[in-house]
């Protein structure tokens, strides 16, 4: 059984930061590539930020400088650290595991979502 599940989500004021965590499990997560997209109302999926198996890590232009992702193969955890949070970053975060490529919610293994809001 594959299990993907993200936390800590909040909401937090333009300026902030939080650190959102995937815990993975039933799948052979050290050579998985992992991600996090996000997911406003209205608006497309958007992949955010990604690290292979072996650390190489890609962030989309909007967060560049700002989020942090990282990975634990010990604990199979992967962490989005967001630094300096701003309204537009509001949206429901996804993890997302075991990618071969950038479609949203059609490949690899999802969680649930986390909730990030963001005010002004």
């Amino acid at each position: 059984e594959v299990q993907v599940m993200e936390s800590g989500g909040g909401s937090v004021q333009a300026g902030g930061s939080l650190r959102l965590s995937c815990t993975a499990s039933g799948f052979n997560f050290n050579d998985s590539d992992m991600g996090w997209y996000r997911e406003a109302p209205g608006n497309e999926c958007d992949l955010v930020s990604t690290i292979s198996g072996d650390g190489i890590t890609w962030y989309t232009d909007s967060v560049q400088g700002r989020f942090t992702i990282s990975r634990d193969n010990v604990k199979n955890t992967v962490y989005l650290q967001m630094n300096r949070l701003k309204p537009d970053d509001t949206a429901v975060y996804y993890c997302a595991a075991a990618l071969t490529g950038d479609y949203c919610k059609s490949d690899g293994y999802w969680g649930q979502g986390t909730q990030v809001t963001v005010s002004s």
